[in-house]
């Protein structure tokens, strides 16, 4: 009778979840340990699926804290190589606590080499005036593919910012200089 009530739970039993994996989920994502652990399990050890909870549940964070007001943040400058080409850009945040962290200066020089290389004129298609044609793709920086992984959007990265932050992201203003524009 126990060997089969042995074989009954080997049958049911979910897959192994290893801290190899938790650590694989959370350095891919910069979502705490316990999440990715509990993702894993919903997930039943499936990666893929796990990595999709945890980016639709970092959406609905960054839903909720976008009414929060950002005052905080960084103003970086990007020159690129030769100096023929520059940008800055104005990221708020909510406390300065977060916008002296690590995480939080990697986004804004990222964003600022995207500013620099990619050349977009608004911040988002929200600022685009009435009656003017765009491609926001193109054009608003928030819609742009990010240049360092094509398949997520800028706005994908400050929502997976916002998501490790806990904390409003915004990004306010931004200027590009070349030499003969």
């Amino acid at each position: 009778m126990l060997a089969k009530q042995r074989i009954t739970n080997e049958e049911t039993l979910v897959p192994q979840i290893t801290v190899k994996d938790i650590q694989a989920l959370r350095d891919e994502t910069g979502v705490g340990i316990m999440e990715c652990k509990r993702a894993l399990e919903q997930a039943n050890g499936d990666f893929e699926k796990a990595r999709s909870a945890l980016h639709a549940a970092g959406a609905a964070v960054a839903a909720k804290k976008a009414a929060r007001v950002a005052r905080d943040g960084l103003v970086v400058s990007y020159i690129h190589s030769g100096g023929r080409i520059g940008a800055l850009i104005e990221v708020n945040c909510e406390t300065d606590f977060v916008a002296r962290t690590d995480g939080f200066r990697a986004l804004v020089h990222n964003l600022a080499m995207q500013v620099a290389a990619m050349a977009p004129k608004f911040v988002s298609s929200d600022e685009v005036p009435a009656g003017v044609q765009v491609n926001p793709e193109e054009e608003c920086l928030l819609q742009q593919p990010f240049i360092k992984d094509p398949t997520r959007t800028i706005q994908d990265i400050i929502t997976e910012e916002i998501a490790r932050t806990g904390e409003n992201i915004k990004v306010r203003r931004i200027v590009r200089f070349a030499l003969g524009e």
